[in-house]
């Protein structure tokens, strides 16, 4: 068995629609070579009340303490969502995924404000007095 190598598991999440680069708004530095996104999480911050809303509670069993990913990929079938998991739990590290309960957006309700993120076909704002 071969190991992953970075290009490859790049190429594997670039198909994942539940990436966290897409919930973020674009930026580009002024001569349009480098282009990342931005820091604050804006569909998730924007759609979180309809989250919460459509969301239930489960007693966190001691497997997942410190291991939102193993949640993620157990609740959703990827891991990709331990980052949502965490957001919606007001979690900000790993190390203090250990709550009693935790709360649980449903796929529909996910599915439904992936609709609302940035594509990666939009042109990505530029960035001011950042020269490369």
């Amino acid at each position: 068995m071969s190991s992953i190598t970075i290009d490859l598991e790049a190429k594997q999440r670039i198909r994942i629609p539940f990436d966290v680069d897409f919930f973020c708004n674009r930026y580009q530095t002024e001569n349009e070579k480098f282009v990342f996104s931005s820091p604050s999480i804006e569909t998730l911050e924007k759609n979180l009340f309809y989250l919460l809303k459509n969301s239930y509670h489960v007693d966190l069993e001691s497997k997942f303490v410190r291991k939102p990913w193993l949640l993620s990929y157990e609740q959703y079938g990827t891991v990709t969502l331990d980052y949502l998991i965490m957001y919606i739990n007001d979690v900000s590290c790993v190390e203090d995924f250990n709550i009693p309960s935790v709360i649980l957006p449903t796929m529909s309700a996910i599915i439904k404000i992936c609709q609302d993120k940035v594509t990666k076909t939009s042109k990505p704002n530029l960035l001011e007095k950042i020269e490369w």
